[in-house]
């Protein structure tokens, strides 16, 4: 649990081992595998330039996928409780959100969820213009 409320001024999760350690680590190779190539060219440096950008897409893309098997279940969590909540007629247009909307409708506490969804879909709202409209801010400390 964190340490603070959360708000849409704070909710932005860094990973200190993704963010501030593996990633700043392999710009490092990165710059360091160039400059050997640089200076002492050869197929050796070469491949080492080549496992070093090999390296970082290996890391963003499994960052990347971790986010997107997130997102899916926040779509899935979102449109269960957006069948509990919504009023009859707004149920028929649960389909028509984006994944995009979904993600930031998690946010709004059910109290505030029928109004924003509606602006959601009229207003064609975005992820950060949903999460700004959200007056009582329902915490996600599990976002990876």
């Amino acid at each position: 649990m964190a340490d603070t409320t959360q708000n849409f001024a704070n909710h932005v999760r860094y990973d200190p081992a993704f963010h501030f350690f593996l990633i700043p680590v392999m710009g490092v190779t990165i710059v360091s595998a160039i400059v050997h190539l640089v200076r002492h060219f050869s197929l050796g440096s070469f491949w080492w330039l080549v496992l070093a950008i090999a390296g970082l897409v290996a890391i963003g893309r499994t960052r990347f996928y971790a986010l997107r098997v997130q997102d899916r279940v926040i779509r899935l969590e979102e449109r269960l409780r957006l069948m509990s909540v919504l009023p009859e007629p707004m149920r028929a247009r649960i389909g028509e959100l984006s994944d995009k909307q979904f993600i930031g409708l998690r946010f709004a506490p059910d109290s505030e969820l029928p109004g924003l969804v509606k602006r959601a879909l009229d207003e064609n709202l975005k992820l950060g213009e949903i999460k700004k409209a959200v007056t009582n801010w329902r915490p996600d400390y599990s976002r990876i």
